[in-house]
């Protein structure tokens, strides 16, 4: 049920990436401003999920997760009746808002079913939702918006959204907290005071580490999301639901299939060693690199999709680890604020990715708008390698810790 959600939360965030043409051919919106309807979404929802995170730890999970599908699904219609710049920008504010209770709730309510030996493979597995719900998104919503208009995938993933949150209102169960790990943790019924929240957040400072490396990550994953339809389009000539599909097929079906062999992984090497899962997520970013880089100056299309492809398979391996790695160092009542800030600080972050793109394909210094937005997107794989040392920092204080307990 859970997976269901995640895969709308996702198509319907993903459905404005691939219309921005269209929203460019009928409202003349520039690179900038395309950049900034992209970065709406992001600027709210990461500021709100910290808050979000600390209602989630407070309140019934399952209304959060329903009633924040029913709303984000019932802004994402309405986006259909959007004209003018600031009406877009509004409602993939608003968007954000209503998504970002999702993965505070869901994550935590996963984290109460399954302990450290399962984690990672149910939350990868999980995980699969996003790269589903990307490429169904963006393939879906660029052919309703060739054949039948831009506005069409907004109506059609808006209403279906919104009818099964209505369903799985009446399905979802709510587990007691700190059921998975074991009596003790479950007996724990009371809520943590904010500061007592904040102190078990911030107790390791792996927590801050694997947060500025999840800027890293999210920084090069909205750009793709953002730009890639336009990078196909622009530069190799692709059509638009071709360049949808293409655009996110190739990365997110290859993360979609190395997330799972990631999470089994990371469960494996997490019994045997600390910072095992970070190890896996580190390796992911360690080899994306080089092929994030190679998608931005791939100057031929076979080139270009072997590059997202590799790409893809490493991104899977990171975000196999997400949230289990975070959860590791985070007691059951304050995961879902962990949760929270892990998003509004990866999210704050990331949105710069989108603006980043659309401001130097606009002002760069070369001769062309396309070879101004390949070195822009090049660029991802220097800030892969940047996140990647933040989260070998975080294994050597995990073994730190490991040989020095308190």
């Amino acid at each position: 049920m859970l997976w269901l959600i995640c895969f709308f939360n996702y198509a319907d965030r993903q459905t404005i990436s691939v219309v921005l043409p269209k929203l460019h051919e009928e409202f003349g919106f520039d690179d900038v401003q395309q950049g900034l309807i992209s970065s709406a979404f992001m600027w709210l929802y990461a500021g709100a999920a910290v808050f979000a995170g600390f209602i989630v730890d407070r309140c019934r999970r399952t209304d959060l997760i329903a009633g924040g599908c029913l709303f984000w699904s019932f802004v994402t219609l309405i986006t259909g009746w959007c004209a003018k710049l600031w009406q877009f920008v509004a409602v993939r504010a608003l968007e954000g808002l209503g998504e970002t209770f999702y993965f505070p709730a869901g994550l935590s309510l996963l984290g109460d079913y399954h302990a450290a030996g399962t984690r990672s493979r149910a939350l990868s597995f999980h995980q699969s939702g996003v790269y589903a719900g990307t490429i169904l998104g963006s393939w879906l919503g660029a052919w309703l918006a060739q054949k039948y208009g831009w506005r069409a995938g907004f109506y059609f993933f808006g209403g279906a959204g919104m009818a099964l949150a209505l369903v799985l209102w009446r399905f979802l169960r709510e587990p007691p907290r700190g059921a998975a790990e074991g009596a003790d943790a479950a007996a724990q019924t009371g809520n943590l005071s904010f500061k007592e929240t904040w102190r078990a957040i911030f107790k390791s400072p792996v927590v801050p580490l694997l947060m500025l490396a999840f800027v890293g990550a999210n920084f090069v994953a909205t750009l793709f999301l953002a730009w890639t339809p336009t990078f196909l389009m622009d530069k190799f000539g692709f059509q638009l639901a071709s360049a949808g599909l293409s655009g996110t097929v190739f990365i997110h079906l290859a993360s979609a299939v190395s997330v799972a062999a990631g999470g089994v992984l990371a469960d494996g090497l997490a019994r045997r060693r600390a910072g095992g899962r970070i190890l896996v997520q580190a390796a992911g970013l360690l080899c994306g690199a080089p092929f994030v880089y190679l998608v931005g100056v791939a100057g031929d299309k076979t080139t270009l999709m072997l590059a997202m492809t590799a790409f893809g398979l490493c991104k899977g391996f990171y975000d196999s680890g997400i949230f289990a790695s975070l959860y590791d160092s985070i007691e059951p009542r304050a995961r879902g604020t962990a949760a929270g800030l892990m998003n509004t600080v990866g999210w704050a972050g990331g949105a710069l990715g989108p603006l980043y793109v659309g401001f130097v394909t606009q002002y760069g210094h070369k001769p062309s708008r396309m070879e101004n937005m390949s070195d822009a997107i090049s660029c991802g794989g220097g800030v892969y390698l940047a996140a990647a040392g933040l989260l070998l920092a975080a294994i050597l204080c995990l073994r730190k810790q490991a040989s020095h307990p308190s």
